[in-house]
């Protein structure tokens, strides 16, 4: 086969077999083909597309690039979640442990922040002793006793992804609906799952701000995992502005306790019973909606949750005592900064973005995968979209290891709010559900 040939190809817009992406992959992986090829062909798909057997079997192709997870021991449907992130998003904390809790396997491969977005390893890692990096048979071992891990992808999951990612980087081809498709569903067809929920956001802090195209999107990897035989679903939910009412690490893990407890933000309790709910019907653990959805609110409430939570804690190493005291584990800030609003009003719209970012400026997130995260730095959400403030009120909190962070923040934070002097509506929390 002639590389240049499969770029014209794709770049004319006709669609390539399982042959000639077969020999793109394998040929970048060789070192055969260079960076430079791979670009174009990564730039046709970008402008170009591609159909939907030709998407699914180039994911195919990125899966089959590396390891897969064998979870054919497990005595229980293996269900998994996969959300595009966000601001605040802290779902999988507890989505996974109440999952299990209700009969499912879950086995998480999640990954870390950079940039506004948050990573479910980091907020894990800010728990004294969690251990992420389980090998593999670690893996297998935790779930086939408790149900439930959530660790960090390993070298060897669809390492055509990684490559590949590093390419789109600095080639502006990241946003690309078949190519972030591929490289998310590789991944998971990877981990072996049986079923897979996807939560796309949408909103100022999204990936995909526009609605249209994070519903594309959503299709697009239904349509993928369903053709390699896996039950799919997702939810189309809102990212117009931080999910919950912390932003950052240990402020996270906190807040998850305390919906694992029956209370926390009413946003985070809604958005993650609907996941579970919809984790249990499609798994077949009770396809019954209302049966489903009863069956979830009941373990979030009864403590069965929380109690998994602590043990998936446990048997990664961490302290189980943060599943009852979290004040107690948890890293905590050093100094803290209220932010005031500037007049009387309503919160009319909050750039998610600005605000993540400005968590981020107190050292919560990293700019690059080298930058070391504060644990305990942070934004406390006092008020958001819809809510009505006075002049002076406290409406964020943030927090920080180092005084020096919070200088400057708060304006900030304040230049990602627009405040209105007429009653504002709350965003809708979950636009469209998908099957």
């Amino acid at each position: 086969m002639n590389t240049y040939e499969i770029i014209y190809k794709k770049r004319e817009g006709k669609v390539l077999t399982k042959e000639e992406i077969g020999y793109i992959i394998s040929g970048y992986l060789a070192g055969d083909i260079p960076d430079y090829q791979v670009s174009a062909f990564l730039m046709a798909i970008f402008f170009k597309g591609m159909e939907t057997d030709e998407l699914a079997e180039f994911t195919r192709l990125m899966a089959d690039s590396g390891e897969k997870v064998d979870l054919s021991s497990m005595g229980a449907p293996t269900v998994d979640k996969h959300s595009t992130g966000g601001v605040g998003d802290g779902v999988s904390l507890i989505l996974a442990p109440l999952a299990a809790s209700l009969g499912a396997v879950v086995p998480m491969m999640s990954g870390r922040g950079l940039g506004h977005t948050g990573g479910t390893l980091d907020k894990l890692e800010s728990i004294p002793g969690y251990n992420v990096n389980l090998s593999q048979e670690e893996f297998i071992r935790q779930l086939e006793k408790i149900g439930v891990a959530i660790i960090g992808q390993t070298e060897n999951i669809a390492p055509a992804d990684k490559e590949f990612y590093a390419l789109r980087d600095v080639t502006a081809t990241v946003d690309s609906i078949p190519l972030i498709t591929a490289s998310i569903m590789s991944k998971k067809l990877a981990e072996g799952v049986e079923s897979l929920v996807l939560d796309v956001k949408t909103g100022s802090g999204a990936f995909m701000r526009r609605y249209d195209d994070a519903v594309s999107l959503a299709k697009a990897m239904i349509d993928t995992g369903r053709a390699h035989g896996r039950n799919m679903a997702a939810i189309i939910s809102d990212m117009s502005q931080p999910l919950g009412r912390s932003v950052g690490n240990a402020l996270e893990i906190k807040q998850a306790v305390e919906v694992l407890k029956g209370a926390g933000p009413a946003d985070m309790r809604e958005l993650t019973l609907e996941l579970v709910s919809i984790m249990l019907q499609i798994s077949g653990i009770e396809p019954d909606p209302s049966k489903a959805e009863k069956m979830t609110a009941e373990n979030l409430s009864n403590g069965k949750a929380l109690q998994k939570f602590a043990e998936m804690v446990e048997e990664q190493g961490g302290d189980p005592r943060v599943a009852e005291n979290p004040d107690r584990v948890l890293p905590a800030a050093s100094y803290s900064l209220e932010v005031k609003a500037p007049s009387d009003g309503y919160i009319e719209k909050m750039d998610t973005r600005l605000i993540g970012v400005a968590a981020l400026s107190l050292g919560a997130g990293r700019r690059n995968m080298q930058e070391k995260i504060d644990f305990s730095a942070g934004i406390e959400v006092l008020a958001k979209t819809g809510d009505k403030v006075s002049e002076g009120e406290v409406i964020a909190v943030l927090y920080s290891s180092r005084e020096s962070d919070l200088s400057g923040v708060a304006d900030d934070y304040l230049a990602g709010l627009s405040f209105s002097e007429e009653e504002q509506k709350a965003p809708e929390l979950i636009y469209r559900v998908l099957r």
